[in-house]
């Protein structure tokens, strides 16, 4: 009974571990995200967009991490279209204003290598 026990535990455990935020090969989310992983998710529709969409709205705009990670501070003005388009259940995004510039900008780098 025990070994069953531990054994359950353990692999609990290494599922944890093997990247609770690391879906279809994408890089494993940066801990600053565990906030921003309540409205939003890496494929899937939540309040916010999915991460795949906006890396795809991003891709090839010059300065797309630094616009992200500006957003990802200040927060989004309503009607921007993801909630037009389906992707957002949110009209807007609020400030986040304990995310530090340099964590923003970490985590628009992590958005912007999702496929």
């Amino acid at each position: 009974m025990k070994v069953k026990l531990v054994s359950s535990i353990v692999f609990m455990m290494v599922a944890l571990l093997a990247g609770v935020h690391s879906f279809a090969g994408n890089a494993p989310a940066p801990k600053e995200a565990a906030a921003c992983l309540t409205c939003h998710d890496i494929e899937a529709k939540k309040i916010g967009p999915p991460y795949k969409d906006v890396a795809r709205k991003y891709a090839g705009q010059k300065n797309a991490q630094a616009d992200l990670a500006k957003r990802i501070v200040r927060g989004t003005a309503p009607g921007l279209g993801w909630m037009k388009e389906g992707k957002a259940t949110m009209p807007f995004m609020p400030p986040n204003v304990a995310v530090a510039p340099k964590d923003a900008a970490k985590l628009a780098k992590w958005v912007l290598t999702i496929k």
